[in-house]
This record gives structure tokens, C-alpha cells and sequence, in this order.
């Protein structure tokens, strides 16, 4: 094959798997801190690759890489699509107790660890709170600043504490209510 046929052939995928520059260096950037705020809210390392992977092909779809407000949209992107994840496990877990009531309970060999039943309760919580109270958790637990998280929600630095306080109140009733349940 000569020269001009291979570069015929070779062009369309270079130009299908370039990514840009600028969004290579916001992928290395900030990736690490989209999983931690994904998996602050999922609780699975996979789980919270996957939400990752999801928020970036989402912003390198809609978004220019070189964006002032890039890092701030990908985590709070990241608090949503994982609480979207809780939500949607939450459901398909009371489908599925829905469905077994009427069955015999499968015995636990192992038995529930007591930190894994507390990590399900405050996911629990946290898919019955009001989206933005539980992103702000999500935020700040996942180790962003005040000044970050007011960026990422675009909120004043100085209503995040007292934002970040109701958040905490709202908390602690919805892992009271779902310990009464």
C-alpha cells in the first residue's frame, strides 16, 4: 500500500481517538478527585470508577476542556451521578426485598459486619436527603475545601457553613428515622 492510501486509512481514527491536550491534563488533574468524591457517596472503589468515567465522557461531550469552571462541574457532577447510583441501588434493593418477603431468608454465613451495615445506613440516608444537602455532604467529605465546595455549588463561601450545618442536622434525622424503621 502506498503512502497516501495509508494516511487515508489512519486519519479517520487519529482524529476518532485524539483526545485533546487540555482535556488529557484535566483528566490527570482532577480524576483522583472525582473517584473520591463518587466513592465518599457509592462506597465501592468500581462503582465509583465507573461514576467517574461517566462524568468525564459527559463534560468532554458538552464542555471545553479548558473551562475555568471545569473542576468545580466535575464534582459536583460527581456528588450527582453517584447519589443517582445510591438512589437507583436503594430501589432495586426494596424490589428485591419486595420480592423475597414471600421466600425463605437465605442464612448468612459470615453474618452483616458491623461497618458495613453502618456504611449501608448512611448511604440509606443520604439517597432519602434532599439532593442538595447530600451533594454538600458528598463535597466536603470528600475533601474539598469550603471555598471549593462554594465553587462547586456555586453558593458564597460564607453560606457553605451554614449550609454544611443544616446538611448535618438533616443527616443525622434521616439515619435516626432509618434506625426507627
Amino acid at each position: 500500500m502506498d503512502a497516501d492510501a495509508v494516511a487515508l486509512i489512519e486519519r479517520p481514527w487519529a482524529r476518532a481517538t485524539a483526545v485533546p491536550a487540555a482535556f488529557e491534563q484535566l483528566f490527570r488533574a482532577e480524576y483522583a478527585r472525582v473517584v473520591r468524591v463518587a466513592y465518599r457517596v457509592v462506597g465501592d472503589r468500581g462503582e465509583a470508577e465507573d461514576v467517574a468515567q461517566e462524568v468525564f465522557v459527559a463534560f468532554y461531550r458538552a464542555h471545553p476542556a479548558d473551562a475555568a469552571y471545569a473542576a468545580p462541574w466535575l464534582h459536583r457532577a460527581a456528588a450527582h451521578t453517584a447519589l443517582n447510583v445510591v438512589r437507583s441501588r436503594s430501589r432495586r434493593a426494596a424490589r428485591d426485598e419486595r420480592d423475597a418477603a414471600g421466600r425463605e431468608p437465605a442464612a448468612d454465613p459470615e453474618g452483616t459486619a458491623l461497618e458495613r451495615e453502618r456504611a449501608r445506613e448512611v448511604r440509606a440516608a443520604l439517597a432519602r436527603m434532599p439532593r442538595g444537602a447530600a451533594e454538600l455532604l458528598a463535597l466536603r467529605y470528600s475533601g474539598l475545601s469550603y471555598s471549593e465546595v462554594a465553587v462547586a455549588t456555586g453558593t458564597n463561601i460564607d453560606q457553605v457553613g451554614t449550609r454544611l450545618r443544616r446538611a448535618h442536622d438533616a443527616f443525622r434525622k434521616e439515619v435516626s428515622r432509618g434506625q426507627h424503621r
